[in-house]
C-alpha cells in the first residue's frame, strides 16, 4: 500500500472511559504525536455523565475523585485536541469505542473536531498484522510502564507500528 510506505510516524489516540458499554464516556484522552511527544489529559465528566463501572476503574485506576481533582473541562480538552491534531489524521486501535467517545466529548463541548479519526488497520499491512501482537507484547515489556494511561497506550501502539512497518520486528 502506498500510504504505509509514505507514512513516517502515525499519530495515535487512545481513550479511557467510565465503562465499556453505550452509557460510558471519555475520562482520559492520550496521544502519541510525532518525534516521541505525548499528550494526556483527564476529563471532568459532564453533569449528566453519571455511568460508572468499577471494573473499568480497576483497569485504568482513575477514580471519580481523581477526575474532579486533576481533570480538565471538556471544552479545554476538545480545544487542545484540535490544536494538536488540526487537519491531521489520528489512528486508533480501538476505533469502535474510541471514535464514539471522542464524538461524545466534542458533542458535549459544542466544538467541531478539526481532525479525522481512522482505524489503525487502515495503515497496517498483512505482514505487520502477522507480527503485531508478539511485537507489541515485547515492546510493552521493555517499556515496563507501571500505570495504565491513555498516552502510554497510544505511545505503545505507535512504537509497535514503527517497529513492524517493514514487516519484521
Amino acid at each position: 500500500m502506498m500510504v504505509m510506505k509514505n507514512l513516517k510516524t502515525p499519530l495515535i489516540v487512545d481513550v479511557e472511559a467510565s465503562g465499556f458499554g453505550p452509557f460510558s464516556y471519555p475520562i482520559e484522552v492520550g496521544l502519541a504525536l510525532d518525534q516521541g511527544q505525548k499528550y494526556c489529559s483527564l476529563v471532568i465528566p459532564a453533569p449528566d455523565w453519571t455511568h460508572w463501572d468499577e471494573q473499568a476503574e480497576s483497569v485504568h485506576h482513575v477514580s471519580r475523585d481523581i477526575l474532579r481533582e486533576y481533570g480538565k473541562p471538556i471544552e479545554a480538552v476538545a480545544k487542545e485536541l484540535n490544536r494538536l491534531l488540526q487537519n491531521k489524521i489520528v489512528y486508533t486501535d480501538g476505533w469502535v469505542v474510541d471514535k464514539p467517545w471522542l464524538d461524545k466529548l466534542f458533542y458535549e463541548s459544542r466544538i467541531r473536531p478539526e481532525f479525522t479519526v481512522s482505524c489503525l488497520e487502515m495503515i497496517l499491512s498483512e505482514e505487520q498484522m502477522e507480527i503485531w501482537h508478539a511485537t507489541k507484547d515485547r515492546i510493552e515489556e521493555e517499556m515496563d510502564v507501571q500505570r495504565h494511561r491513555a498516552s502510554n497506550d497510544a505511545y505503545l501502539i505507535q512504537k509497535t507500528w514503527l517497529k513492524t512497518r517493514n514487516g519484521k520486528a
